[in-house]
């Protein structure tokens, strides 16, 4: 989804540089294979590591387009925070994207099921607020988002429900 909206943009719309954050459990590998010589195309991701599909190592780097920042099993809030702040958000801020688009998996929550990451609401809400900074900064506020994994369903709503907040207070 995120990889089909980074082409139309690009092609469609004649954006020079484009920015996929994915923020689910799972790490975006076909994303990132998609966009592995790309340098229009950031890709960067956190998620569970190790977890399937058992790639996003930090090193994977791609053309210097593709910026990893895994989670281990049992890490919340000050693990993500950190991953955003001193990973992600620098990333974004070199690269200056014209679009920002967030794969937003609310699976790393403490309660779904499928992982063993222990994110809550507010970590979501947060790096949402972040990101459409990036987005405000560089792109005249054009971020779009993309609903990906979460299966616990009232961790999901709830998930979701911030971020749709977030989005909107921006």
């Amino acid at each position: 989804n995120a990889a089909m909206a980074a082409r139309h943009a690009r092609q469609a719309h004649g954006l020079g540089k484009v920015a996929i954050v994915d923020f689910d459990v799972h790490h975006g590998n076909g994303t990132q294979e998609i966009f592995w010589r790309d340098p229009s195309v950031l890709y960067a991701s956190t998620h569970q590591m190790p977890h399937y599909p058992g790639s996003g190592a930090a090193s994977e780097t791609g053309a210097g387009n593709i910026v990893n920042a895994p989670l281990a099993a049992g890490d919340g809030s000050g693990a993500f925070d950190a991953a955003i702040k001193s990973v992600i958000l620098p990333a974004l801020e070199r690269f200056e994207p014209e679009l920002v688009i967030v794969s937003a998996g609310f699976d790393a929550h403490r309660a779904d099921p499928l992982s063993s990451t222990l994110l809550e609401e507010e970590d979501y809400s947060r790096a949402t607020r972040q990101l459409c900074a990036i987005a405000a900064k560089y792109a005249d506020g054009r971020l779009v988002s993309l609903l990906e994994g979460g299966y616990h369903l009232q961790a999901l709503a709830s998930s979701a429900a911030a971020h749709v907040r977030a989005l909107m207070q921006a």
